[in-house]
Order: C-alpha cells, then structure tokens, then sequence
C-alpha cells in the first residue's frame, strides 16, 4: 500500500501543474498557447495584451503554488513513514487539497484566457480557428500514422 501510495505521490505534481497538453503546456491549455504563439498574428489591443500579460502571470503563479503544495505534501508523507504507523489517510487529503487547490487555480486562468478570448474581434477569431483546425488535422494524421504503423486500424 506505501508503493501504490509513493507512486501516485510522483506522478501527482505532473497531474496538480499541468492540465491536458492540448496545444501547449501553459496553463489554460491550448488557448494560452495559441493565443502566445499568434500574438503578432493577432494584432492584440493594449487591453487585450493586459489581460493575456495577466492571464500568463496567473498561470505562473498557479505552476508556483502548485509545486510549493506538493513539496509540503512530500514532506508530510516522508515524516508520516518515518512514525511506526504513517497516517495515510492525512497523506490522501494532503494530496487531495494540493490537487483540488492546482484544478481551481487551473481554472481560473482559463476562464481568464477565455474572457479575453470573449474580446476578439471576428478576424482575431478566425486566427484561433484556423490555428486550430490546423492542429487538430495534424493530430489527425499522426493518429492514422499510429494506427497504420502499429496495425490498429
């Protein structure tokens, strides 16, 4: 049971970080990453980089928080194993904190992300849009290049 725990305990401050890796590993997904990766494309308004400046440091802090969260829940867990009989239920809801505590921080950059998104004018739109139809073909064609390779059609 201590394996099983130590286990999930490494592979958690990946999961409290990082949301899915959509189009890039900031937080707010593929959104954040999209919009940096198109910002000269996008000809952003003065408030319109405001927010995004915001939404960038936001998410660094929340990457910050996180990793500050699951070294106090790595030192929880090593004082724990080191008593006779580690208390690992305080260990779980240490881990659960760091992580429901990661998910809300998460959240809030996105929705930060997609209020700003909410300010863009069609054309600035249709630049996210194609940016990720594009993506998503190349997805696409490196799936059925999997499948093709690996036999699982």
């Amino acid at each position: 049971m201590a394996l099983a725990l130590s286990a999930s305990m490494s592979a958690l401050p990946a999961l409290a970080q990082h949301g899915p890796h959509r189009f890039g590993g900031h937080e707010g997904g593929g959104l954040a990453h999209a919009i940096i990766a198109l910002k000269t494309e996008l000809n952003l308004s003065a408030s319109q980089q405001a927010a995004l400046d915001a939404a960038i440091a936001a998410g660094k802090a929340a990457r910050q928080a996180a990793h500050a969260s699951m070294q106090t829940v790595h030192q929880l867990a090593t004082d724990e194993f080191a008593k006779p009989t580690p208390d690992l239920a305080r260990i779980a809801a240490a881990q659960d904190q760091a992580q429901d505590a990661a998910t809300k921080a998460r959240r809030d950059v996105r929705n930060q992300l997609l209020a700003l998104y909410g300010t863009f004018t069609p054309a600035q739109v249709q630049v996210i849009k194609d940016a990720f139809a594009k993506r998503m073909s190349h997805m696409q064609s490196f799936r059925q290049h999997l499948r093709e390779r690996l036999g699982n059609n």
